[in-house]
């Protein structure tokens, strides 16, 4: 890890020099992904429900030229306020760093830094994949999964990609995708794709286990999919409604690139009444908690 252009939270710091398990967090879902004060609200949770399971967070971001693995609480309220902030993914770290700008960190952005710092595990809500109608629109989440040896725990891929798309790229490209206590491929706001997982793990230790083998073995990115607590996951008919409309208007509105998620996500959210918005609040935290529990079986 070059010092020119990383930093090192001073809670990481002291986490790295006691042999604590860490869980890197991403930035953009602060930033980009939920209405504020409710982001930065989830940030803290976030963070907290790590060191509630026996780990240290390292939420990651660009600050002044550098990509910082575990930002204070002062830098992360910057993040949630969104002023003057780029979205950035592995394509856009050398600009936003040449350039001194701030960045918040997609998940692919997250986990290339995440294997940097050395940082197995890296939890977040739904990753990137293959877009519906445009098979050629992959997002960089899945080709840095492909080459960086970090285990991710989300809700498995956005509900607004083309899921089956998704999970063969994921098959292709070598990456296991595990169930957490199920046997499909969860899709982040429901609780089932219908489409079938690797493996089901029922513990951290099953996950960790797995995992040592795959990196042993020369494997690089795995995947552990947690479904969304029942008490708040959306009917994937119902969501498949609302996308179906979200995406027509954004069609209408020439809504495309980067753009499209985040204009999609508001959409959900304006038509479940805010469900969405307390839905990814509750598989994030849960998220998180998994995520921990897996790096701390890691370390022992």
């Amino acid at each position: 890890m070059n010092t020119e252009y990383f930093r090192l939270g001073p809670h990481v710091e002291a986490a790295r020099a006691g042999g604590q398990p860490l869980v890197a967090l991403e930035t953009v879902v602060v930033s980009f992904g939920l209405p504020r004060p409710i982001n930065l609200q989830v940030a803290h949770e976030m963070e907290d429900a790590v060191r509630a399971e026996g780990a240290v967070p390292a939420t990651i971001g660009l600050l002044e030229g550098r990509v910082v693995i575990g930002l204070t609480p002062a830098e992360l309220a910057e993040f949630a306020r969104g002023e003057n902030l780029r979205k950035v993914s592995r394509r856009d770290i050398p600009v936003a760093l040449a350039r001194k700008e701030k960045g918040a960190t997609t998940v692919a952005a997250t986990v290339w830094a995440a294997a940097r710092a050395g940082i197995r595990v890296v939890a977040t809500g739904g990753i990137g994949g293959v877009h519906r109608g445009a098979p050629f629109d992959v997002s960089n989440d899945l080709p840095t999964l492909a080459t960086e040896p970090v285990l991710v725990v989300c809700a498995g891929p956005k509900a607004i990609l083309d899921l089956r798309a998704t999970r063969e790229w994921l098959e292709t490209h070598g990456i296991p995708v595990l169930g957490w206590g199920i046997e499909t491929m969860p899709a982040f706001y429901s609780a089932s794709s219908g489409l079938p997982v690797d493996a089901r793990v029922d513990t951290a230790e099953e996950a960790a286990a797995i995992a040592r083998v795959h990196w042993t073995l020369g494997g690089k990115g795995i995947l552990v999919t947690v479904p969304p607590p029942a008490d708040f996951a959306l009917p994937m008919e119902r969501l498949e409604a609302i996308l179906e409309e979200a995406m027509a208007e954004a069609e209408r509105a020439g809504v495309q690139g980067w753009a499209l998620t985040p204009f999609l996500l508001s959409r959900v959210a304006e038509r479940t009444g805010g469900e969405s918005v307390a839905l990814n609040r509750a598989l994030l935290l849960e998220n998180a908690r998994i995520a921990a529990r897996i790096a701390r079986a890691l370390e022992a």
